[in-house]
């Protein structure tokens, strides 16, 4: 019996050793918790940007938009109604289909897209837009005065003559 104790004794001397790591607990957690923030910010904050420009994307289909379905058919939108979950859709001349709208997955050419894309540019461009044709008017203004400062001198070279 006392091989018995000696072989206990020692096993509950080590288990009252090894209670003085449970304060390391957040120090055990903090692999787990950096793994979680890479994820975050390499997986999933970027799909969700990307469901939200989808999101977007779906919202600004109108009439003469070129998408993309789940299926690999391309095809014109002709008539896009919010309040539905279908739309009617244009394959080739004639051909109408309805579709639902989650069955999109690209819109290929967008007219409203091309539009706020025109408009933010306008915005833009507009005041550099005035100062580069000033630029533009006077570096093509110098080099005509000197052309005509060359021929006027040839001129009078070959009346000397």
């Amino acid at each position: 019996m006392m091989n018995l104790m000696d072989m206990l004794i020692p096993a509950a001397h080590a288990q009252a050793a090894g209670g003085a790591g449970g304060g390391n607990f957040l120090v055990s957690l903090a692999p787990f918790i950096g793994i979680f923030f890479i994820f975050y910010f390499m997986i999933i904050r970027p799909q969700q940007k990307k469901a939200k420009l989808q999101r977007e994307s779906m919202k600004s289909l109108r009439r003469g938009d070129k998408i993309l379905t789940a299926g690999g058919i391309i095809a014109t939108v002709v008539k896009n109604q919010e309040d539905s979950d279908e739309m009617e859709v244009d394959l080739s001349n004639d051909v109408r289909v309805k579709i639902l709208r989650s069955t999109v997955t690209t819109v290929l050419e967008s007219k409203a897209m091309q539009a706020n894309e025109a408009n933010k540019n306008n915005k833009k461009v507009k005041p550099a837009a005035k100062k580069e044709k000033e630029v533009k008017e006077e570096k093509v203004a110098e080099p005509i005065k000197e052309i005509e400062l060359e021929k006027s001198e040839v001129t009078d070279k070959t009346e000397e003559k």
